[in-house]
């Protein structure tokens, strides 16, 4: 039997897809072995990996804004904070470290010193989701397992080699901005998050070339800050993905 591993990537709030592939490995009765994730991936894996449902994953993030997410920081290294991510984390999960998931996770986040890929898969598992997440120059750096952190995905939006040496031999990869389509910045955070995603794209193709199963949801009808798309991002997620998965893997 396949060791199935997902890695679900970055993509702020386009992040909601995520919660659609869920349902649809449910659905199919598909079983996961190993979970990845980068910036909003992480945030998405954390809770599928401690054992909530899609179900619950969905009414969670339903009930997201930025506003839930966020808060002004006082701090030189960042304009806002992303406690409040954390805080959602220890709400729902729990003050859980990520080595107890019920399946095997792993969160990525980048050195703020060297740029290197960290692959966290021990410590406090909101720690690890607040510095994946860690868009720079937004949020203020996280200090973790002595090492300064900011969003993986700099190093590792897709986190595909990541699963492969968690130990998957079949590796199912979530790239959400791959059919994403950049709208006309209309404030600061939006050029930052455009500008952070372009960089993103071009890597992301070497990237997932390695992954068995590719799903690149259509979300060319959504931008990455407007939480009101959260339903309708899930829906797309859920259909793009339930017609790959039951080709390749039911």
């Amino acid at each position: 039997m396949k060791k199935i591993g997902l890695a679900l990537g970055g993509g702020a709030v386009l992040g909601a897809a995520h919660v659609g592939v869920l349902k649809a490995i449910e659905e199919l009765d598909l079983e996961i072995s190993y979970i990845a994730g980068t910036s909003i991936g992480a945030f998405v894996a954390a809770f599928y990996a401690f054992g909530k449902t899609p179900a619950e994953i969905e009414e969670i993030a339903l009930k997201l804004t930025w506003m839930d997410i966020s808060g002004i920081s006082l701090f030189k290294n960042g304009l806002l904070s992303n406690e409040k991510l954390g805080d959602l984390i220890s709400e729902y999960i729990g003050n859980e470290k990520i080595e107890n998931a019920k399946s095997p996770l792993a969160m990525i986040a980048t050195d703020i010193f060297t740029g290197k890929k960290v692959v966290l898969k021990k410590g406090n598992v909101a720690k690890g989701v607040m510095a994946s997440t860690c868009l720079p120059g937004i949020f203020i750096p996280v200090e973790m397992n002595d090492v300064t952190l900011v969003d993986g995905g700099i190093v590792e939006n897709v986190p595909i080699d990541t699963i492969k040496e968690m130990g998957a031999d079949y590796v199912v990869g979530v790239d959400l901005n791959a059919k994403n389509k950049y709208e006309k910045p209309n404030n600061i955070l939006d050029v930052i998050m455009n500008s952070f995603h372009f960089t993103l794209k071009a890597a992301a193709k070497y990237q997932t070339e390695n992954a068995d199963l590719l799903i690149m949801p259509d979300l060319s009808e959504f931008n990455m800050a407007d939480t009101s798309q959260v339903k309708d991002l899930i829906e797309q997620g859920y259909k793009d993905s339930k017609k790959l998965l039951k080709k390749h893997l039911a």
